[in-house]
């Protein structure tokens, strides 16, 4: 077992691979999506620069935090944790960290006051949204800061307020999403929205500072939604892509985005009432929604969905091609490394890459990537740096098992997003 391990330990050495999904219970995941955390928003600033592929954020502090702390952060802003925190965040997280208390999250703590902020209204009840990347159960706490505040200082302790002005155990969770109403505080201008997450089943922690700007309260809380939008109008339909059209939500305080959903699945967000949905499969059927979200966060009900089938991609393994190696075979198991690429010309988003999982193997870790095992099939998602692949992009994972053969055969197919791949 200790010849094992250290091997395990060796091929993660040389490989770079970093080790996400070990078959056991997934860690949790999450970040406040409303009103965006600054990992959030400096994301989708960077989503919105890039064009679709890369990240490339035009805020000028998020461009200052990719500076000092690279890209990385951004692809996993979902992941700003500390894992032994057990309720200890102001005994383990010195001030001036608030807002990333780790290394890879530091940029995050950068004294500015133009960071990506959303608009509120003092004293509103609002919709709180929170990411929820890896459910699990635990409880909330939603603290400001206090009057005075100068977001050209290190946020300290003594910044917020004593007590939190929200606080939830369990909130429902539907597409993805917690979500909660809360009564904003009686504040005005430019504040942070601080949000601490103890999970209750581990001792692992989250942390999000929220940069919001408060307008005056009338007392009177926003609590209506946007109207329902109008049935979607499928164009521009592909192999891989489609783009929708639909008529437009109205709201007494503004309609400020929607969410493109595919059953319960956000595939697509937008400023505007269209938006291109990216990522799918050549000669598939699928079916789409649009929900639209005020500035207090309210979400309309559903639009009527759309029916599109994408077009025939040009025929089995024309746009993604594999490469699988066994480096290492032991006595009852053995190491297998995977390459996907998208040899098409359009870009491939939240790519999943299916296979044959014989009898008398299972899967014991895997990095990269993370790995289900289900009626004798393996189907391999992207994470938060590799799941997109652009044209000519591949990506690359590897995994453990345990066999009963002596000789493992190498699987002889594959399909990624339901399209067959050429294997080399």
């Amino acid at each position: 077992m200790r010849k094992r391990l250290a091997a395990l330990v060796l091929v993660a050495a040389t490989t770079g691979a970093v080790l996400v999904h070990t078959g056991g219970t997934a860690v949790a995941h999450g970040s406040m999506v409303w009103p965006g955390s600054r990992t959030y928003l400096c994301y989708e600033d960077g989503r919105a620069g890039g064009g679709g592929g890369d990240l490339n954020p035009t805020n000028p502090a998020c461009v200052a935090a990719v500076a000092q702390g690279g890209k990385q952060p951004l692809w996993d802003w979902f992941g700003n944790l500390i894992s032994n925190a057990a309720g200890r965040h102001r005994e383990i997280v010195p001030d001036g960290s608030l807002c990333g208390p780790t290394t890879k999250f530091a940029a995050y703590n950068l004294a500015r006051a133009d960071w990506p902020a959303t608009q509120v209204q003092a004293n509103s009840t609002v919709t709180f949204r929170y990411n929820a990347w890896a459910p699990h159960p635990g409880t909330w706490e939603q603290y400001v800061t206090k009057d005075g505040y100068d977001p050209t200082k290190p946020l300290k302790w003594s910044d917020l307020e004593s007590v939190p002005f929200d606080k939830v155990t369990n909130p429902p969770l539907a597409n993805g999403e917690y979500a909660w109403q809360a009564r904003l505080p009686n504040k005005t201008g430019r504040h942070i929205i601080y949000s601490l997450w103890q999970r209750s089943d581990s001792p692992e922690a989250f942390y999000s500072c929220s940069d919001v700007v408060f307008g005056g309260g009338t007392g009177t809380p926003d609590t209506r939604p946007p109207s329902t939008p109008g049935t979607p109008v499928a164009s521009a339909v592909t192999s891989s892509s489609v783009r929708l059209e639909w008529p437009a939500s109205t709201d007494d305080q503004g309609v400020t985005s929607y969410r493109v959903y595919r059953g319960d699945q956000v595939v697509a967000t937008s400023a505007t009432n269209s938006v291109t949905v990216s990522g799918l499969s050549p000669n598939t059927d699928y079916s789409f929604t649009v929900v639209a979200t005020d500035a207090a966060g309210n979400a309309s009900t559903a639009s009527p969905g759309v029916a599109v089938r994408t077009t025939d991609g040009g025929g089995a393994g024309g746009s993604c091609t594999v490469t699988y190696a066994r480096p290492s075979t032991w006595s009852g198991g053995f190491t297998a490394n995977v390459t996907v690429s998208n040899s098409g010309t359009e870009a491939i988003r939240a790519w999943q890459l299916v296979w044959d999982f014989p009898a008398g193997q299972q899967l014991t870790q895997a990095w990269s990537s993370t790995i289900t095992v289900a009626d004798g099939k393996a189907t391999a998602k992207g994470v938060s740096y590799n799941a997109d692949l652009a044209p000519g992009g591949t990506a690359s994972f590897g995994f453990n098992a345990t066999t009963t053969s002596a000789a493992p055969a190498n699987p002889t197919s594959f399909s990624l997003n339901g399209s067959a791949c050429a294997v080399r």
